[in-house]
């Protein structure tokens, strides 16, 4: 398959800049494989198609604030640095633009005037910069405050905004973040307040799993021929319940609905045969793209994606590319919000 065939034109206005008013507030596509019909809901409108009582499986990885702006020490010259991955103690895989200009031993500037953070560069490996981190305290909690949520550069913020910051450390995580290490959102799981997802435990059997979402997810598509792109491997867990859940599931022939992509990549990349008496971990770097079949999830919660992008052909292989196109052309000319703060659909 060519790349080309999964592009589309997508205004710019209808690329979401800031959350909804209310979590629940977006709107709902509904798609129905079966009948190829489209609807239009709110995301409140989600509890009625629990009706079946299916497994809700979520993605409970929490974001770290993993974007840092700093300067050069040397030139005061402004640079930021989105933090990846955590190789040792007080050393860190960095992604940063202009990585092969730098020079190792090169000096930054991360702190404020409350708390000081310096960085200097040990090297690079596999296209990421390695950055030892100083601190006058603890450097984990010097990262958490002086970090920012690692938004995607398709939302755009100009200079630092005390209540646009606190909006979106707010608001660029789920209400049911418990496991550390993301450096993005889960985003069909931003949708959900506390109330609604009491309400989704009262009508059906929620369990979680983890991805760690990381460059993986996020990374372009740079060769012309689909299959020959290679994901780069991101962290997994499922827990023993998840996983004995989802075979009591499939033996009674009750649903799966994936909420997200990243939980259905995980739940897609294993073979989930005879119950576990313990967590299931380990890296996955499983794409998704027309032609493969899903064994697991029978439903799936997304957000609208961006075109060419390994998110977008995973929607396209669980709804079928046809019916897909007509769906996302549906959604630009209804003004659906896009990307990770906008609207969800659902594709059943």
């Amino acid at each position: 398959m060519n790349l080309s065939e999964f592009d589309f034109n997508l205004p710019d206005d209808l690329i979401a800049q800031t959350p909804a008013p209310s979590r629940e507030g977006s709107r709902l596509m509904v798609v129905d494989r079966g009948t190829g019909t489209i609807e239009h809901r709110q995301f409140p409108d989600f509890i009625e198609y629990l009706e079946d009582q299916p497994l809700v499986i979520m993605n409970n990885t929490q974001v770290m604030p993993a974007r840092l702006p700093g300067t050069f020490k040397d030139t005061g010259k402004a640079v930021e640095l989105l933090l990846v991955q955590e190789t040792n103690q007080a050393t860190w895989q960095v992604m940063v633009k202009g990585l092969a200009k730098i020079k190792t031993g090169q000096e930054f500037d991360f702190g404020t005037e409350e708390h000081s953070l310096e960085a200097f560069y040990l090297g690079s490996h596999d296209g990421l910069g390695i950055f030892r981190f100083e601190a006058s305290g603890d450097l984990h909690a010097t990262l958490d405050i002086i970090g920012l949520p690692p938004l995607p550069p398709y939302i755009k913020r100009k200079g630092r905004n005390q209540e646009q910051d606190r909006l979106d450390r707010e608001r660029y995580q789920t209400v049911f973040a418990s496991s550390p290490g993301a450096i993005a959102a889960p985003t069909a799981g931003l949708h959900f307040s506390s109330e609604l997802l009491e309400q989704v435990n009262r009508k059906t059997k929620t369990a979680w799993v983890t991805l760690h979402v990381g460059v993986g997810t996020f990374q372009p598509i740079r060769t012309d021929v689909v299959e020959e792109h290679k994901m780069l491997k991101e962290y997994y867990r499922v827990p023993m319940e998840t996983w004995n859940a989802i075979l009591e599931y499939r033996e009674s022939g009750k649903k799966v609905l994936g909420v997200g992509t990243t939980s259905t990549r995980v739940l897609e990349s294993l073979d989930i045969e005879g119950r576990t008496t313990k967590a299931i971990t380990g890296w996955t770097d499983r794409f998704i793209y027309p032609g493969q079949s899903f064994k697991v999830v029978d439903r799936l919660l997304t957000n609208f994606h961006l075109p060419r992008s390994t998110l977008y052909l995973l929607v396209c292989a669980f709804g079928g590319k046809q019916l897909l196109d007509r769906a996302y052309k549906e959604a630009i000319e209804q003004r659906y919000r896009f990307f990770s703060y906008g609207d969800a659909m659902l594709i059943l």
